[in-house]
């Protein structure tokens, strides 16, 4: 088939999956590739030149794309607010979130207007149309960063909020201007009236809290009354929310990003029905939009446009991120609960994507629809597309690269953390972690026995007296550092929800889990593959084995090994019953053994291992 358009649709999730795995490998920010992937294809194949080539139409590509991109966008959106979760607004982070959509967005709006009026030279209206548009950062752009850099639950938690809150609220500041002063205009400003901005708002807040709130509450009766079959709630979720948008839109322009929003917030925020298998599927669907978004804004990049601003744009991009950010956001947290390098890195992390693209675009192609062609209305119209993309690869090039290595230089993230949490703390498990928090590495545990939290309270170590599975672990603890988790608590199917349940959170090559004792006993007896982690250490050590070999006198040591002392003569000290739980690198990095790939240290790292000590004593290993 020689149908260049079936080709383009054809690549470009193809490309967004290639630019996603190959940023996954090299460890780097997807958005970065992403973006280069479709500038790559839009040098063979621009969508709006095929289009405009097809029907001779230079409007039929935007007409036909931003649609696309606003419904994508509402996806995206919807699936930012099941995310959510009022639990996180505790602290300072509330207050901090209020600050950021409100000071923060007055700031930012006033000094952007400034710097396009004075440095891009566009009238007064065009640049508090185009500083309205820029206040916006947005999860398209936000929850790929966050994924890569994982800052600490609460400043994520304050970038999480802020880049989903804030899209709305850029949109409709968009809608008031242009509403003020191009609205019907045919190039001249209408008069308005001064309540016109208040009654704008009113309308849109009704309109998003009310549709947003129905729709969820609808799909809330229907899941709890079992109306809706379980293989059609993650379509339902997705039709509704697309459906409210719309008709959002169709009543109140940009409405329906509240609306989705707010639909979003609710359901992630109710305790009647679990929506946990939605969010899922809602978040493979995200990744997806976000990676063919890209890939479609890349395509769509005229470089030769960009020229147009010329070095002034440039000018604009560095002043936008090293002036415009950073006096915002002190501004909006002068005297608030966020320390300064909390600050310092919200400073700098404010990339700008899809929704600034496309907002931008379709008032820019309404006021030179209506303005006169070669007039000074129309000439500075012009300008605000160029600009906008140009501030969009600036800031997610600047921020893709540096807001990482700035949040561990803050101490707010780590590169690849190497704690872990159990899912279990018996008398083995507390001496292991024990180890482990000597040795540098975070260690938090989790179980259901108080004996065995105050056990492992009085090592020293952080522990949580609840269950594995409860929202608590998710929600209440804190997991800055740890990057993986260990399943090995005394139920095996609980070991297997667990490792189901966090396998989301830290992905399934870092989601360990003991073999189950039923391990022998045929398929008819085990737990489904789906729902299994990665095999601990060795066959034959499950938890009975674990805790008769603690009674027999069997500890977890740490050795340094090395040419004078090797791993062969570590296992001829010990004996043959040696089992190696996890391996310390020259470069500090955790390794964990498992039944598939067992590991053999070798000088110059150091094994944690189980091996029997003469001093030591049968105890209770309960």
């Amino acid at each position: 088939m020689d149908d260049p358009i079936f080709i383009y649709l054809a690549l470009v999730p193809l490309l967004g999956m290639l630019a996603q795995l190959i940023a996954w490998w090299i460890r780097v920010p997807s958005i970065l590739l992403l973006l280069g992937f479709g500038v790559m294809l839009g040098f063979w194949m621009n969508p709006d030149t095929m289009l405009q080539q097809i029907s001779g139409s230079e409007t039929l590509g935007p007409k036909i794309v931003f649609p696309l991109v606003s419904l994508a966008v509402a996806v995206i959106l919807f699936e930012g607010g099941l995310s959510l979760r009022f639990h996180e607004l505790k602290d300072a982070v509330g207050g901090a979130i209020v600050r950021l959509c409100t000071i923060g967005v007055v700031v930012s709006w006033g000094l952007t207007s400034l710097l396009a009026c004075l440095l891009l030279g566009i009238d007064w209206k065009l640049a508090v149309l185009l500083g309205a548009v820029l206040v916006v950062t947005g999860p398209t752009v936000v929850a790929p960063l966050l994924r890569y850099i994982r800052p600490n639950p609460k400043i994520g938690s304050v970038v999480k909020w802020e880049g989903i809150i804030i899209d709305p609220i850029g949109a409709i500041l968009a809608v008031l201007v242009f509403e003020q002063f191009f609205h019907h205009g045919h190039g001249h400003e209408v008069a308005t009236s001064v309540w016109t901005p208040v009654i704008t708002i009113l309308k849109t807040s009704a309109i998003g809290i009310g549709f947003g709130c129905t729709a969820a509450l609808i799909l809330t009766e229907l899941v709890k009354r079992y109306w809706l079959p379980d293989y059609l709630h993650g379509l339902a979720f997705l039709a509704s929310a697309l459906g409210v948008f719309g008709l959002s839109n169709w009543l109140m322009h940009e409405s329906g990003l509240v609306t989705v929003t707010v639909m979003g917030i609710y359901l992630a925020n109710q305790k009647q029905i679990s929506i946990e298998h939605v969010v899922e599927f809602k978040e493979n669907l995200g990744v997806f939009l976000i990676s063919c978004l890209f890939i479609v804004l890349g395509s769509r990049l005229d470089l030769t446009v960009l020229g147009e601003v010329g070095w002034r744009g440039i000018v604009f991009v560095v002043l936008m991120i090293l002036i415009v950010r950073p006096l915002s956001v002190f501004a909006a947290m002068w005297k608030s609960g966020l320390n300064r390098e909390e600050q310092i890195f919200l400073a700098f992390l404010a990339p700008r994507g899809i929704v600034a693209a496309a907002v931008v675009s379709v008032f820019a192609l309404r006021i030179l629809g209506e303005a006169e062609p070669g007039s000074k209305l129309f000439e500075d119209a012009s300008v605000l597309v160029p600009a906008t993309f140009m501030l969009i690869v600036g800031t997610v090039s600047v921020y893709g690269l540096g807001a990482a290595p700035l949040a561990r230089r803050l101490g707010l993230a780590e590169s690849n953390p190497q704690g872990i949490l159990f899912g279990g703390a018996t008398a083995w498990i507390r001496d292991v972690a024990a180890i482990l928090q000597s040795s540098g590495y975070r260690a938090v545990l989790v179980d259901t026995n108080y004996q065995n939290v105050s056990a492992a309270k009085m090592k020293g170590l952080t522990a949580h007296c609840k269950s594995i599975l409860s929202d608590y672990v998710h929600e209440e603890i804190d997991l800055a550092g740890i990057g993986r988790f260990l399943a090995i608590t005394k139920n095996d199917a609980v070991n297997a929800m667990a490792a189901a349940d966090f396998s989301h959170l830290f992905g399934s090559q870092n989601v360990y889990r003991l073999l189950p004792a039923d391990a022998d006993k045929g398929n008819r007896s085990k737990v489904g593959e789906v729902a299994k982690g990665r095999e601990l250490f060795q066959e034959e050590w499950g938890e009975d084995r674990f805790q008769e070999a603690y009674q027999n006198g069997f500890r977890p040591k740490l050795t340094k090994i090395s040419e004078a002392f090797t791993f062969h003569d570590f296992e001829t000290k010990y004996g043959d019953q040696v089992l190696v739980l996890f391996v310390v690198d020259s470069n500090g990095l955790l390794h964990i053994n498992t039944a598939d790939y067992d590991l053999e240290p070798t000088p110059g790292q150091s094994v944690i291992a189980m091996v029997k000590l003469d001093a030591a004593t049968a105890v209770d290993a309960s």
